[in-house]
């Protein structure tokens, strides 16, 4: 799949900056700069969550969402010697800590960092403990607590990984923070074709990229009650199962490759959930089924209760290696997501409710 020059620019440019939970703002400002020729406004909210409108002034309101942070790391303490221990900024995998190449956004800029581990020589295999939160360490080559000080670290200064983005066999886009990044990029190509195609929007649309998805969905929570939409689209990653160690029987069968994932739950409303799925169809765009238990453990579940109660459903990305630097994607399935949610939005009503009678 080849992409749009500008559009790949884009993704590049978005998914290579640091957007770590909580300080998200670089990246919000260029995701906005981006979809600022195709919007006739924007909200911002005091913390970070940017709705990009078009159309304004109508009375039946919708959202497409995404989430803008990614996991990271804080500085939690720093030894007299100069190593640096951390505490999670989201759901951070220590297992995948060790030799890893860091960036700690300091007072005084950027610093290198490594996530040091000891050499397989001087570790006995009888008594070797795993990496832990207890034994990760960052090394800044620094030789005191005071050197790191000096650096514009401290306590609460936040770490992200250097990793970039990367394409695997002109199929597949592989980076760190594609959950839920890969998210924004999808509603602002939604944004930009539906403009392109010269479509007159008969409703209000937002949008939407929250923040602090990663700690409980505490920017959708927020904007949500900002907004009041009649409708909300949540567009969010989901494991390919199809890998070593998953069990698609516990886990559900989602593979890369085979389109978008539309997930039946409690939270997701079953009449906007068919008509979906009706679109989807109708366009001749593939997709997946899926299942969960209770919450959907994405912003789907603050919009679905937001307020009143908001008409929400999530169209999901499957996605390898979820919470590393190396999560993966398929293109075409990036492109079907998009689709969809561009088939959906041009086939709906104003008025239209959902209510089951």
């Amino acid at each position: 799949m080849n992409l749009r020059p500008e559009s790949r620019a884009f993704l590049e440019k978005y998914l290579n900056n640091p957007s770590p939970t909580g300080f998200e703002w670089k990246g919000q400002q260029i995701w906005l700069d981006y979809l600022k020729p195709y919007i006739d406004g924007y909200e911002l909210d005091v913390y970070g969550s940017v709705a990009a409108v078009l159309n304004p002034g109508r009375d039946y309101k919708v959202v497409i969402e995404a989430h803008a942070d990614e996991i990271s790391w804080f500085v939690n303490y720093i030894s007299e010697d100069g190593f640096i221990y951390v505490i999670r900024n989201g759901g951070s995998d220590h297992q995948i800590a060790p030799s890893m190449r860091v960036h700690l956004h300091g007072d005084k800029g950027l610093v290198e960092g490594v996530f040091g581990w000891p050499a397989i020589h001087v570790r006995k295999p009888e008594k070797e403990e795993g990496p832990s939160l207890k034994n990760i360490i960052i090394d800044v080559g620094a030789s005191s607590r005071q050197e790191v000080l000096d650096m514009g670290i401290h306590p609460g200064t936040v770490i992200t990984y250097q990793d970039k983005v990367t394409f695997l066999n002109e199929k597949f886009l592989t980076g760190r923070a594609l959950d839920n990044r890969i998210g924004g990029y999808i509603i602002a190509e939604a944004a930009r074709l539906l403009r392109e195609k010269n479509f007159e929007l008969p409703y209000t649309l937002f949008v939407v990229n929250a923040v602090q998805e990663e700690i409980g969905l505490r920017g959708a929570e927020m904007i949500s009650r900002r907004l009041k939409p009649d409708v909300a689209i949540v567009t969010d990653v989901c494991h390919d199962t199809s890998t070593p160690q998953y069990e698609p029987k516990e886990q559900g069968d989602q593979r890369c490759g085979r389109g978008p994932v539309l997930t039946f739950g409690p939270a997701v409303q079953n009449n906007l959930l068919r008509h979906l799925i009706q679109v989807a169809q109708q366009s001749g765009i593939p997709f997946q089924y899926a299942a969960v238990s209770r919450s959907t453990g994405t912003d789907t579940d603050a919009f679905a209760y937001s307020g009143e109660g908001v008409a929400s459903a999530l169209i999901s990305l499957p996605l390898r290696y979820m919470h590393t630097t190396v999560e993966t994607v398929h293109l075409g399935d990036l492109q079907q997501v998009i689709d969809l949610l561009v088939a959906y939005l041009m086939d709906l009503k104003p008025g239209t409710s959902y209510k089951y009678f």
